[in-house]
Parts: structure tokens; C-alpha cells; sequence
């Protein structure tokens, strides 16, 4: 198998580290990215596929069925979570063009909450106690029956805004408001999952999945606020290390037994086969672990410090899923770490300009990889082109060693209003 082109779809810093990974498979000749970003495309280099952007957005899925069936495509990826719930790999399916993701019917772990939370409970999955409606007078009958904190949830995909902690009765009732009546999330919040609020260490388990066989990654922790010290808004994340030195193999090998694989075998069961990465947001809380949320995805910024640790063949192993023998594959990793610090324009997550220029890119060291999140380019100059900008990633043998590598290279970066967390990987194990 030699000199395969590979389709990854997706714009962001997730999607530039899967090309990356994927250039270095030798089963791999050329790697296309849609919509790709300022730095999906290079040449062909030494034991690295020549990457391509491709002007097709991750929404137009009969343009990227036809691109790939003309080009040959050996093998799909899909990035984002819009796509996966809107179909799109029941469209190359139907196409006979190998492509690695659940179904639209399995992506609803993701895609609707409520979905999510009535098939945990069916299968005996540990989650929080819960609820859905969707008529805010239900709700609020069903609330004066629970004496517990809650947090209340918009049932469909609200670009990971739709979900609201509430510290008092009033602040649940203006949530539904806010959800059912408002609409502040649109369609996603047609309906409601009220849960309870649980409390303990969060953390996050990625694992690949041929629909029967399960392959837990690296644990990988990111830091979503958006300033120094855990202060500001919640981000999309701005920074990530892999893996963590809090979570022992007994517990890994705990969680894979008692929620990855039962939501592996429940989804077979109900003969929607899931593969792709199944995405457990967890919380150890006082009486064992919990499901906080399923993702239907590689993490962003996870997999900028996951992948770079891999060292299976990343081709092989999403193949092996796609053809459903992920058994004969085993995960090899590098022993060392991993962090990415992300740099952020001014204003983000709430409002920021674009079309800023990007300089300092040349003076950043080899051995350490920029993944491009929002940019482009304009006459051959990245610009800034959204509110993650840049995902500056360094390995080293110690997470220090890999945190002062990245932080070194991220002070020769610059654009205007340019700014990033100075303590990611920092009190880790508080």
C-alpha cells in the first residue's frame, strides 16, 4: 500500500495537526484539506506528503463526495462535529469512499444531548441524574420535585456555548428562558436537558473505535478559560498538555471497561455501529466516575498534543477502524510530553478583528510545530482569520522541558492584540 491521497475536512488547529500526522505516514503521497487554513498547504519534502487546501467548505457535502471520487481519495477524515451530525459520512458511505466518523444516527452522542443521556441510562452508563423537556412549564414542575444543584443544557450543538451552571433557582429559570424561550441557541435549543451538577476533577478520555474494538489515546488535559489562573471566559481551550500524571493505567483501563466500551457495544447493539473517536468528558466525582458529555471527535486543542506523541502509523490506525479490525493495530507512544499554547486574538471569545498580520513565524525553531487554527493567507502573508489563531506545540522528555520550548517560540511570534495563557500545564496536579 504505497502513495494513498487522504481528505481531511475542517478548517482548524485540529485539522492542521491531522495533516501533519498523516504527511508522515508512508502510505500517504498527498494529503487535501477543506476548507484547510493558512498553514495546510506545503510541498512535498522528505519522507513528508505534499498538503493541499481545498476551496470546498466542510458544509458542502456533495462537492467533497465528488472531489474525493474523482481524486481517488484513499481515505475520508472528518474534524468538526456539524458535519458528522449533519450526515456527512453517510454520504461517502453511500459513495463506497472510506471514510473515517460515526453516522449521522451515532454522531447524536454529540449532536443531541438528550439522545446522549437516555442511551447512558439505557446501557447502565454512570452519568448525572437528568432530564428533558421542552416546554419550560414541565421544566419547572419537574424542578420543584429536585433539591440539588443543576446545570441546564441546550439539547443540540450550540458551538459549545449551550451549556449554563446555575448557583440559584433564579438562575435556572432564566437558563430555560434564556434556551426555550429566547432562543439564544436557535434550533439547538428546541429542547432542554436540566442535569444535575455534579462536582470533582474533570478530565478527558479519547479513543478510537472500529464499532467493536476500543484504542484509548494518550489523556490529554486543556485549559478553557480564557486568561491566567483559571479567571475570564470559558474558551474553546486555550492550551493543552499530554499526557497528565493524575490519571493511573488502573483508572484508564477502569474507564475503557465501564463507559467506553458498554457505549461501544450499546451503540452495536442498536445496530448504529460506531467508529470513529468516541470523546468521554469525565468527572471523578465522590461516589466514582461520571459522564459529563460525549464528543464525536478528535479535541481541539487535544489533538495538537496528542498526535505529536503517537507513533503508530496514524494511517493505519483510522483504516483499521474504517475497515473494522482496529484489533490488529496496537498504539505505540512516545515516551515523553507534549503542550501547545494557544495564541488568541484580542477580544477572544467575545468579539475581534481579523486580517491581522502574522509575523515571527520564520524565527520559530524547526523542532517545534505551529498548527494553524484561525488564518489564511492573503498574497502569500498569513493573517489572522478568527478567535484561536495559532496552536504553538513542543515535545520534550518532561512537560516543563516541553512547556519552555513552546513558550520560547511563542515570544518570537506577534499580531496585533496577539494574546495567550502564560500558566498552561501549570498546578496540574492541584
Amino acid at each position: 500500500m504505497t502513495g494513498q491521497s487522504v481528505l481531511i475536512i475542517g478548517s482548524g488547529g485540529r485539522e492542521h495537526a491531522l495533516a501533519w500526522a498523516l504527511a508522515r505516514s508512508q502510505h500517504v503521497s498527498q494529503i487535501f484539506v477543506a476548507p484547510g487554513n493558512g498553514g495546510t498547504t506545503w510541498p512535498a519534502a522528505l519522507g513528508i506528503a505534499a498538503s493541499t487546501s481545498i476551496s470546498i467548505e466542510a458544509k458542502e457535502t456533495s462537492k467533497l463526495v465528488e472531489f474525493a471520487s474523482q481524486q481517488g481519495v484513499g481515505l475520508v477524515v472528518i474534524g468538526p462535529e456539524q458535519p458528522l451530525a449533519d450526515g456527512i459520512v453517510d454520504a461517502f458511505q453511500i459513495a463506497h469512499l472510506p471514510v473515517f466518523g460515526p453516522t449521522q444516527v451515532a454522531a447524536q452522542l454529540e449532536s443531541s444531548k438528550a439522545f446522549s443521556k437516555e442511551f447512558m441510562l439505557a446501557h447502565g452508563i454512570p452519568t448525572a441524574e437528568f432530564a428533558a423537556f421542552e416546554d419550560i412549564h414541565q421544566a419547572r414542575k419537574w424542578l420543584q420535585t429536585f433539591d440539588r444543584p443543576v446545570v441546564v443544557k441546550a439539547d443540540g450543538l450550540a458551538a459549545g456555548k449551550g451549556v449554563i451552571i446555575c448557583d440559584t433557582p433564579d438562575e435556572t429559570d432564566n437558563a430555560l428562558q434564556l434556551i426555550l424561550e429566547t432562543h439564544q441557541f436557535g434550533a439547538a435549543g428546541n429542547r432542554v436537558v436540566i442535569e444535575e451538577r455534579l462536582t470533582g476533577k474533570e478530565f478527558s478520555v479519547l479513543a478510537f473505535s472500529d464499532g467493536k474494538t476500543i484504542a484509548p489515546m494518550l489523556v490529554a488535559r486543556d485549559h478553557k478559560r480564557a486568561l491566567d489562573g483559571d479567571q475570564g471566559l470559558n474558551t474553546g481551550g486555550m492550551g493543552a498538555f499530554a499526557p497528565t500524571s493524575d490519571i493511573t493505567p488502573q483508572q484508564i483501563e477502569a474507564i475503557c471497561r465501564q463507559i467506553l466500551q458498554p457505549t461501544i457495544d450499546g451503540m452495536a447493539a442498536q445496530g448504529t455501529p460506531y467508529v470513529g473517536v468516541l470523546y468521554a468528558g469525565l468527572m471523578q466525582t465522590a461516589d466514582g466516575m461520571r459522564v459529563l458529555e460525549f464528543n464525536c471527535r478528535f479535541g481541539d486543542p487535544e489533538t495538537q498534543v496528542i498526535l505529536p506523541l503517537l507513533e503508530t502509523d496514524l494511517y493505519e490506525v483510522l483504516l483499521a477502524c474504517v475497515q473494522g479490525r482496529l484489533h490488529e493495530i496496537g498504539l505505540c507512544w512516545k515516551d515523553a510530553s507534549c503542550a501547545t499554547v494557544v495564541l488568541a486574538s484580542g477580544g477572544y471569545p467575545q468579539n475581534y478583528t481579523t486580517g491581522l498580520p502574522i509575523t515571527g513565524l520564520e524565527n520559530v525553531d524547526k523542532s517545534v510545530m505551529v498548527f494553524h487554527a484561525g488564518t489564511t493567507l492573503q498574497s502569500g502573508q498569513p493573517v489572522t482569520a478568527g478567535g484561536r489563531v495559532l496552536a504553538v506545540t513542543a515535545v520534550g522528555p518532561t512537560l516543563d522541558a516541553a512547556l519552555q520550548q513552546a513558550y520560547r517560540a511563542v515570544n518570537k511570534i506577534h499580531f496585533d492584540g496577539m494574546h495567550f495563557r502564560h500558566d498552561i500545564g501549570k498546578g496540574v496536579d492541584s
